[in-house]
């Protein structure tokens, strides 16, 4: 616990002065994919942008440690938790505007995906394949399917580190391969994503449903998705696939604790037996070595390791 963090005083004033409620240790494991992590210190869900905006900013300006969590699908939060507040994104609010969609940060992609589909526009069909929300996906410029946020986000209206709100175009937020400013600023001053606007094609709603039907048998067929997971743990290096070399090395079924490199797709770790976090962390680590060992090839993660690791034999944030 951080000495000059009082999450009860603190959760107090939030209640008051924003109605927003809050929860002391909250475990945190039932809100990623992957199933594992400790306790918040103390734990807020904004419902809306409005309760976003106000939670960040509270934060911020009493330089209270804090982690934004949408739905957890690419984290793996520490063992011991995260220090400070977290707070979980739910605002959900979406429009359609012609060939523009505006979807606050909590949307689920999933959702963006069907929900352009019915509006008959094109080109969001990739959001389907990523498990997260749109503050995420914007976040961390995620794509599938040979698609990215980059390639059809517009703006995204953004909370600067000064609370300050402004709609920054696509060109200005740093994309690259799984790449944005936001990422790479990656520290609690961050810009945060409040809602973002994409800019899509019309196209025949039947057309887009039947890519968007292809996408779910390819991921029913490749991926391990009845399992608990974080997604692809490993970036693809630059014309090759993390996939590929781990499964060239036999990696395929290799367990440290509850944690597996699955069968069915090599650059996802189940959690099938109930894991830890630092399970989950060894075997990603040892997978990692050995494919460095291998092919001379060092993989980049994709997923983040969150929380207060300190404790672990292996380092990593203590966010």
């Amino acid at each position: 616990m951080i000495a000059t963090f009082d999450a009860i005083a603190t959760g107090t004033d939030i209640q008051r002065r924003i109605w927003v409620k809050t929860s002391r240790d909250e475990p945190l494991a039932r809100f990623t994919t992957m199933r594992v992590g400790g306790p918040a210190d103390l734990f807020a869900t904004a419902h809306n942008a409005h309760e976003l905006r106000a939670l960040v900013r509270f934060a911020r300006t009493r330089q209270i440690p804090h982690l934004i969590l949408g739905r957890g699908s690419d984290v793996v939060i520490a063992d011991a938790g995260v220090r400070g507040l977290v707070i979980q994104v739910r605002a959900e609010g979406s429009r359609v505007d012609g060939e523009r969609y505006t979807a606050e940060a909590g949307v689920q992609m999933a959702r963006a995906a069907t929900e352009t589909q019915r509006a008959g526009l094109t080109g969001l069909e990739f959001g389907l394949a990523i498990p997260g929300t749109v503050g995420g996906a914007v976040w961390a410029n995620a794509g599938a399917h040979e698609a990215d946020v980059a390639g059809v986000l517009e703006s995204a209206r953004v909370l600067a580190a000064d609370g300050s709100e402004s709609i920054v175009a696509a060109v200005d937020l740093g994309f690259a391969y799984r790449e944005s400013r936001f990422k790479q600023r990656g520290d609690e001053t961050s810009d945060v994503v409040i809602d973002a606007t994409f800019r899509l094609e019309p196209a025949d709603s039947d057309v887009i449903k039947e890519r968007l039907d292809d996408i779910r048998r390819w991921r029913q067929a490749h991926q391990p998705l009845g399992l608990p997971s974080a997604g692809s743990v490993f970036r693809n290096p630059e014309g090759d696939s993390a996939g590929r070399l781990i499964d060239e090395t036999g990696l395929k079924g290799t367990r440290i604790g509850g944690a597996v490199v699955s069968e069915k797709h090599a650059n996802f770790i189940v959690n099938d037996q109930k894991g830890t976090a630092a399970d989950v962390r060894r075997l990603a680590e040892s997978v990692r070595e050995t494919v460095l060992a291998r092919s001379g090839v060092s993989l980049a993660y994709e997923i983040e390791f969150v929380g207060d690791w300190r404790d672990e034999t292996t380092s990593g944030d203590d966010r």
